[in-house]
């Protein structure tokens, strides 16, 4: 089986609000450094580890190119990571990224560059349900009251045991996904996650893997606090 996990990471990361690092004028969030390393190298890390996994293609800003290829080499991976041209949203960067795979390619999987604390373990179960179903996402059940809201109105109270905070990896059948974005394309469509186009086709249903609280986006300054605990928390498991 060969899994290709395409990690987009040509965004500009607006919320995060400041620049990171001060390196040849890189200033998002991706690049920031955790523990001396860039938030992008812990996140494929990740998917070097998970022995179902291929290859990691990164989406990037062309600027970034050579720096991160040297990046890329320096960390001796034993897995392929390559760049490829990322584009103005997320969906163009997946977009240039799987125009980029090669056609013996059973799985896509799509990873936030900023969840550097994925599971391998889970990392692992949603390939496996995307293996056996064609369509898998990594999702958590909200602890919070989940209101509908029309301005500042409530309009309903919604069912917390049938709602999902989704996060990533998104795994798919690689025919299924390039079908969903050359749909997308046709329909100038712009979903928010990959799993949205593939739901339009309606011809899989999308399923679930339980994810982790752990499993966080870093976007915001205040995240970068809970990112060091976390590391510190993993390393700490390591030594164990």
């Amino acid at each position: 089986m060969r899994v290709s996990i395409i990690i987009p990471a040509a965004g500009l990361g607006t919320r995060m609000g400041r620049s990171a690092p001060e390196k040849e004028g890189i200033s998002r969030k991706q690049f920031m450094l955790l523990n001396g390393s860039p938030i992008l190298i812990h996140t494929i890390r990740k998917f070097v580890s998970c022995p179902l996994v291929t290859e990691i293609v990164v989406a990037l800003r062309s600027d970034d190119f050579a720096w991160a290829e040297d990046l890329f080499k320096s960390q001796g991976f034993s897995k392929i990571v390559r760049p490829v041209e990322g584009g103005e949203t997320r969906q163009q960067s997946v977009g240039n990224a799987l125009a980029t795979l090669s056609d013996d390619t059973d799985l896509v999987g799509v990873h936030d560059a900023v969840r550097p604390f994925v599971e391998v373990e889970v990392i692992e179960k949603v390939i496996q349900e995307a293996n056996d179903t064609g369509a898998a996402i990594v999702g958590i059940v909200p602890v919070d009251t989940v209101k509908q809201v029309h301005r500042n109105k409530v309009r309903a109270t919604l069912p917390r045991e049938r709602l999902v905070l989704t996060q990533t990896p998104q795994v798919f059948k690689l025919e299924l996904l390039r079908e969903a974005f050359a749909r997308a394309r046709h329909d100038l469509f712009i979903g928010t996650d990959e799993s949205s186009l593939v739901e339009r086709l309606e011809q899989v249903e999308v399923s679930v893997v339980p994810g982790t609280d752990r499993n966080i986006k870093i976007t915001k300054p205040a995240d970068m606090e809970l990112a060091r605990l976390y590391l510190a928390l993993e390393s700490t498991l390591h030594l164990a």
